[in-house]
């Protein structure tokens, strides 16, 4: 090909481009995309290497918890009291709503069947046990993994993005004292009494339905109750709910540390903050199912 016309400046800078051209060979042939087996395992070593920074951030928050413990003239009591207003105060309307409906539901999908055979009275152990013991806990905490677990992850992850979390560390404040601590504490304590809040509307929520669809009185539900739900099992439900309330903050809080970049990032990790949070709750929920029956508990 011959170009007619082309400035000298030019036809020496595409006469290098040739040299070069011929100097560096052939290009190196594509690389082939990675197998279904290598995928695999790098899928697997990506949440291998994310659960074992997970169990590290754990071990800090324990850490500081202790350090803690020792000196509790360091602790900021006024950020503890402030996220239990947020997450605990605050969150009562949706738990008594939602609570409220699920004993309605329980009563009525178990009453029609209960009716059906003559054994109206049964209501109170269906809605009683079935709130108490499995329900109550695991609705309230999906409910504040949601709500709160979310929040946690857009604050602290907002403050990744301004620098602020930088910032505490450079004035030598660690953040996980500051940012973690209160929210975990505040949680732990907040949840046990939002679940004793679900247990109690959601049986009201049952009663309302056993009158009004089986014929049995608020005196008879309410004779019946303390025969039925033994201590035990009111203290099974409300004892699940300071493990999935460590477990939601603590979800939450380590997610926000993750987010890097921009809002796309903030966005991503309380998708992904809320979405383990429910399943690790889930979890968690099913081993004390399996644990507490083992132990002859469960009866």
């Amino acid at each position: 090909m011959q170009l007619i016309g082309l400035h000298e400046g030019h036809r020496e800078l595409l006469d290098l481009v040739r040299e070069r051209r011929a100097a560096a060979g052939e290009p190196p042939p594509p690389v082939a995309s990675p197998g279904g087996l290598e995928r695999l395992g790098r899928w697997v070593w990506h949440y291998l290497e994310r659960g074992i920074d997970f169990l590290a951030f754990v071990g800090e928050a324990a850490l500081a918890l202790g350090r803690l413990l020792l000196n509790l003239r360091r602790f900021r009591w006024r950020a503890l009291f402030g996220n239990i207003e947020t997450a605990g105060v605050h969150a009562l309307p949706i738990v008594a709503l939602l609570a409220f409906m699920m004993g309605i539901v329980i009563a009525y999908q178990g009453g029609r069947q209960l009716e059906f055979y003559g054994a109206n009275i049964f209501i109170v152990e269906l809605v009683s046990l079935t709130m108490l013991r499995e329900l109550a806990p695991l609705i309230t905490a999906i409910i504040v993994a949601g709500r709160t677990g979310s929040s946690y992850t857009a604050q602290i992850g907002t403050m990744q993005i301004t620098e602020e979390v930088d910032a505490l560390r450079t004035i030598g404040i660690p953040p996980t004292d500051l940012l973690v601590l209160p929210k975990l504490l505040a949680l732990v304590i907040a949840l046990p009494l939002l679940t004793l809040f679900a247990d109690a509307l959601s049986v009201f929520g049952g009663m309302v339905m056993a009158r009004t669809m089986l014929d049995v009185s608020y005196g008879d539900f309410l004779d019946r109750f303390p025969r039925v739900v033994t201590l035990t099992s009111f203290l099974i439900g409300i004892g699940k709910a300071p493990v999935f309330a460590a477990i939601i903050a603590l979800v939450g809080c380590y997610q926000g540390f993750q987010v890097r970049g921009g809002a796309d990032s903030v966005g991503r990790q309380t998708t992904v903050s809320v979405v383990q949070s429910i399943f690790l709750v889930i979890a968690a929920d099913a081993l004390f199912s399996v644990v507490l029956g083992s132990v002859g508990l469960w009866r």
